[in-house]
């Protein structure tokens, strides 16, 4: 299967988990059926400058961000720390996180979220 850029489902979230602005989130799989039940979320995902995720926690499944361009703040369970490109997160069952552009340009990052 190839599924070309304009083939992706696009969703736009506002206030996401009580965040600031929207997060533009392109699926590259469209969900559990394509994931073999694996997971929920396999996504390319953007937040503008003052964007956010707010901070939630995972239940039964684990969520990995990589830092494909931009700056930000990650949350990890209540400890903040700067992510730039190519940095890589992981938030476990039961833990929880959030996500803040805080640099001049999008924070572009893929979100992926895998059932425990």
């Amino acid at each position: 299967m190839i599924r070309r850029s304009g083939e992706k489902r696009v969703e736009l979230k506002e206030s996401f988990f009580q965040g600031q602005g929207r997060v533009i989130m392109r699926h590259l799989l469209n969900g559990p059926e394509e994931m073999y039940g694996k997971g929920r979320v396999f996504a390319h995902s953007t937040l503008e400058p003052g964007c956010s995720i707010g901070y939630h926690i995972h239940e039964n499944e684990a969520e990995t961000y990589y830092i494909y361009s931009g700056q930000g703040e990650f949350n990890d369970n209540g400890v903040i720390k700067t992510v730039t490109a190519g940095d890589v997160t992981f938030t476990g069952a039961g833990e929880g996180h959030g996500l803040k552009n805080t640099g001049p340009g999008p924070l572009e990052f893929i979100a992926l979220i895998l059932y425990k």
